[in-house]
């Protein structure tokens, strides 16, 4: 395809404009909605009007906002590029583009690779831009050595061009059992930066950088956010500059020395990730979409889940699990996972990690009988793995001290118990694969919840000390990819205690995350909302559990349990054989409700409504706009008695629907008349459900109901 130096990149809804014009690299002009075709003269005009003025007290030939920034070109801000040669030399590259290849879909450019070098630093770098179907923007940077000398990098990291408006920032931050806690700054002059350092993202990872108007929510106001889409330690940034640029940035953050490129030797960014949208819900929406076009997304509807974990801990048997697999079949459980206690040596949480043999002890006949069990009452069997751990206290710790990564000659601080094995290592990734490529062999597993269940300290290599976060995540990702060679259909959970490792790259390889290791309702309310802004409900483990909630201790309504659950990837937490016949029959309904709604749930368009924090409004429309399911939940009691209306977002506003509730209560309380619209269903337009609303029940604090709302011929 022909074009001018000004590229118009275009797809799903999303416009980039790229100004390659009389420039060492491209700048993007613009990122956000669709432009519509536009003539080349149209293009160099937007180009030429945003093209930087010379002012006073600055340099004399400014210079755009390039996709990779580069102090050559007089950039006083955050470089795209760092590293130098050995002694410091070479620190200062200025990459100009030699090529530009572009890519295009029904006669529209979708994306460019820009191909450019520096022969006097002895540096070429390829710069990808594409657009996708579901109007992500993608970017990465692959940079090789030409020269003579190795090349050492610090960063490499391409940037987001922001449009006029946005200045406030949102991301997130947390720990284990309240990961994806949202926190808003100002976005003035000056650089937020926002870091990984501990092997994984982290409890307190922020999953996206966004930045958007003040005040923007989930319904409504212009957001831009970037993501990373690596399980390592990253870098996200928000820069604002005293000449008015305004950008977002995301890379790998690299360890001194980690990555030091030898002559001839190559080194890729992961992908940056980019979205946008009129409210958080449009902007998560371009990721859901994208994850469920892939070829490879669980497309069969997700089985309910029960894991062991809070029903038996260690305290593991036949004849225990025995009973606990009949009471999850009678109330339609569809997978039942061993979790954690079942391998050689371990009776707690101190011994045993890296010895992937069933312990003998415990299973004189091997996992065989259970499994047999499990899968005679039609469910599949799924079994708790943590390969890239091991205790001190193991067989494998003892023979191979040799295999667990390192700063110095002494062990890093040890985290629960454990540390870290050198994925890097050819010979740790045989016996990881070995052992369990032969589990999977010898038994009928069809899911693995793999867990990593600390943060990583000084992770370097025995060998020759040198850091090794960068290649454990490349050997992590070859190894879950070979184990899924092996075995296809195999499922794989990404566990990292609790919901420390979600990202776009862990999920390239895994079919789920563990949310969090918190099933508190109430704290489960906030976690699978932020993170939903990346991840679809089907891939995000939610599941319902005990009144008496074991995390927090907090006592729970099984409506408020079951509720929040329900639109996820749907499970159980809970001793089973505990509950009687009234309590299994209330269980089972929940059951059955959410596989009644699954296909909706986990293929239509997530919903957030903004509203005041004693309440929570979200569901699931369908993409016909046709049905939705909907949940209200009274978090606190409300200032007002009763609370008010709300309002329900993302509904076709000419169509009628019929609303009534599924699930939960909305009984009458003493001195309390019977909520009207409950008494006789109502059917009201989109419109007047998006901006009137319904009046809200009167709960108390903690439940929840369900309501289904069906569009009427």
């Amino acid at each position: 395809m022909q074009h001018s130096g000004v590229l118009h990149l275009r797809n799903g809804g999303t416009s980039v404009v790229l100004d390659a014009r009389d420039v060492p690299l491209p700048a993007i002009v613009w990122w956000g909605a669709d432009l519509g075709d536009l003539a080349d003269a149209e293009l160099e005009d937007l180009a030429m009007a945003a093209r930087p003025q010379r002012v006073s007290g600055g340099i004399d030939t400014p210079t755009a906002l390039a996709l990779l920034p580069q102090e050559a070109t007089g950039w006083f801000g955050t470089p795209g590029l760092a590293g130098h040669r050995p002694g410091g030399r070479g620190f200062s590259a200025l990459l100009c583009t030699r090529d530009l290849d572009v890519a295009e879909h029904a006669g529209q450019l979708t994306g460019v690779v820009v191909r450019a070098a520096d022969d006097a630093a002895g540096l070429a770098a390829d710069l990808e831009v594409e657009v996708t179907p579901a109007g992500l923007v993608r970017q990465r940077v692959t940079l090789t050595n030409l020269g003579d000398e190795p090349f050492e990098l610090h960063a490499l990291a391409p940037v987001f061009p922001l449009p006029a408006g946005a200045d406030e920032l949102l991301d997130t931050t947390g720990r284990h059992l309240r990961e994806r806690s949202p926190q808003r700054h100002a976005f003035t002059v000056g650089t937020h930066v926002r870091e990984s350092r501990r092997g994984r993202p982290g409890a307190d990872a922020s999953l996206l950088l966004v930045a958007g108007r003040a005040g923007f929510g989930f319904e409504r106001g212009l957001v831009h956010g970037v993501h990373v889409a690596w399980s390592g330690n990253h870098r996200l940034l928000a820069e604002r500059t005293p000449t008015a640029e305004a950008y977002l940035s995301a890379g790998e953050l690299l360890a001194p020395g980690e990555v030091t490129l030898a002559p001839g030797a190559s080194y890729r960014t992961p992908w940056a990730i980019g979205s946008w949208g009129d409210g958080l819900d449009a902007l998560a929406r371009r990721f859901h979409d994208e994850l469920r076009a892939r070829p490879h997304h669980p497309h069969r509807p997700r089985p309910v889940t029960l894991n062991t974990w809070e029903a038996v801990y260690f305290d593991q048997s036949l004849e225990r699990l025995t009973a606990l697999a009949e009471r999850a079949a009678a109330v339609g459980v569809e997978r039942f996972v061993l979790d954690d206690g079942w391998f050689r040596g371990r009776r707690d949480d101190t011994a045993g990690l890296g010895d992937w043999y069933v312990d003998e002890t415990v299973w004189p006949d091997g996992l065989g009988p259970l499994i047999d069990v499990v899968r005679g009452h039609g469910m599949e069997f799924g079994l708790w793995v943590e390969p890239e751990m091991v205790n001190p206290d193991s067989d494998l710790a003892r023979a191979h001290p040799d295999w667990i990564l390192r700063g110095r000659a002494d062990l890093p601080v040890p985290a629960r118990q454990q540390q870290v094995l050198d994925l890097s290592r050819p010979d740790v990734r045989a016996y990881l694969l070995e052992r369990l490529d032969a589990l999977l062999t010898e038994h009928d597993i069809a899911y693995l919840k793999w867990d990593h269940n600390r943060d990583l300290l000084e992770a370097g290599s025995a060998e020759d000390g040198r850091a090794r976060v960068h290649e454990n995540v490349k050997a992590l990702y070859a190894l879950l990819a070979e184990l899924k060679r092996r075995h296809p259909g195999l499922e794989i959970e990404s566990c990292a205690s609790g919901g420390a490792r979600v990202d776009l790259g862990i999920l390239e390889h895994t079919d789920r995350v563990w949310t969090s290791d918190t099933l508190d309702p109430v704290e489960r309310l906030q976690i699978q909302r932020y993170t939903g802004l990346l991840v679809p409900p089907e891939l995000m483990g939610a599941h319902l559990t005990t009144p008496h909630v074991h995390s927090t201790g907090r006592t729970v309504a099984l409506d408020l349990s079951a509720g929040v659950a329900l639109p996820g990837h749907f499970g159980i937490e809970w001793d089973l054989t505990t509950l009687d016949d009234a309590g299994l029959a209330d269980v089972a309904q929940w059951v059955a409700l959410h596989r009644r709604y699954r296909d909706l749930l986990h293929t239509g368009v997530v919903v957030n409504a903004d509203t005041p924090p004693d309440r929570d409004v979200r569901g699931v429309v369908a993409r016909e706009r046709d049905r939705a399911v909907i949940t209200y939940t009274q978090v606190t009691t409300s200032v007002t008695y009763p609370p008010g209306r709300f309002t329900v977002p993302g509904l076709d506003p000419e169509r009628r629907y019929a609303v009534r509730v599924v699930a939960g209560s909305v009984a009458d309380g003493p001195g309390q008349s019977p909520l009207p619209w409950t008494q006789r269903p109502v059917t009201l337009t989109g419109r007047q459900l998006g901006l009137v609303g319904l009046q809200a029940p009167v709960l108390h604090p903690g439940r929840l109901v369900v309501l289904e709302l069906t569009a009427q011929s």
